[in-house]
């Protein structure tokens, strides 16, 4: 006697059941909104930004606001991402799995769309990252290397401004070693009385100023380093907390958006939000 094997019908798929293609739907939807985003936002910043390197980080309204826009691009990119991957995930049968079940399996898709996203992401930034580090690189040896340079570069430029200079003497290694003494004056202790007075005494041996001139230039290099380097480290942290903050709330924008967009997939009453924006939609429609 032949066996009647019933084919399993997509309504009735076991809501545990993983699909990669939302997914990776969801985080492709995901990822090219928050570029999109971001575009926006790097153009906008571009547009009030100055290159001006007595400008750097001169804002902490500016960071805030940048670190806001950041979590706000997030949420929304994300939410799109797991809506997406809800509304497209298989739908399952009413007598397969209760709704917190099926729910559950919505919000996973949505946030495996999430990770998957931010896995991206963090990739291609690392790339960017390691493309512009390779272009950039100085041509230094690494004993003369200093990473003071890039953030203090304009300090040390006035530092060891002179009048007159033989355009074929390198102070490569004097600037490192001046980067570095200035870097110690956002420690703890601060800047010690020896390497403030061996700074004094490289900069009159190196421009020809007077004892007197030599230490007001290097006391204002000292007050102007320490000063760029609290707003560095201010904006940093701000940036850091911001995207720790837009990856937490984009995780749970997308797995709520999932389970809305599983919701709108089985004709299951929507949440109240997105009952109001789909009735307010259709009215507009009509």
């Amino acid at each position: 006697m032949k066996e009647d094997v019933r084919p399993v019908a997509r309504t009735e798929i076991a809501p545990g059941y993983l699909e990669w293609s939302p997914i990776v739907l969801g985080a492709f939807a995901a990822a090219a909104l928050s570029s999109l985003f971001l575009g926006f936002g790097v153009t906008i910043g571009l547009g009030i930004s100055s290159t001006a390197p007595t400008w750097r980080d001169a804002s902490a309204a500016l960071a805030i606001l940048s670190g806001l826009y950041l979590i706000l691009q997030a949420v929304l990119s994300f939410g799109f991402g797991g809506y997406l991957a809800g509304r497209v995930r298989s739908a399952t049968g009413a007598r397969a799995a209760v709704v917190e079940e099926t729910e559950r399996a919505d919000g996973v898709h949505g946030l495996g769309a999430w990770a998957l996203a931010v896995v991206m992401g963090a990739i291609l930034a690392a790339l960017i990252g390691s493309a512009t580090v390779s272009r950039t690189s100085p041509t230094r040896s690494g004993a003369q290397a200093t990473a003071a340079e890039p953030l203090l570069s304009y300090e040390l430029d006035r530092l060891f401004r002179a009048g007159r200079r033989n355009p074929t003497v390198d102070l490569s290694a004097e600037r490192a070693e001046a980067g570095r003494i200035l870097l110690t004056t956002s420690s703890h202790s601060g800047l010690s009385s020896d390497d403030r007075t061996y700074l004094i005494q490289l900069v009159g041996a190196l421009t020809g100023l007077s004892q007197a001139d030599a230490e007001r230039r290097a006391d204002n290099a000292i007050a102007s380093a320490k000063t760029a380097i609290e707003r560095s480290r201010r904006s940093t942290v701000i940036l850091a907390f911001s995207v720790a903050t837009a990856m937490l709330l984009g995780a749970v924008s997308a797995w709520a958006a999932a389970c809305a967009g599983g919701r709108h997939r089985d004709g299951a009453p929507l949440p109240d939000w997105m009952a109001r924006s789909d009735a307010l939609g259709r009215r507009r429609a009509f």
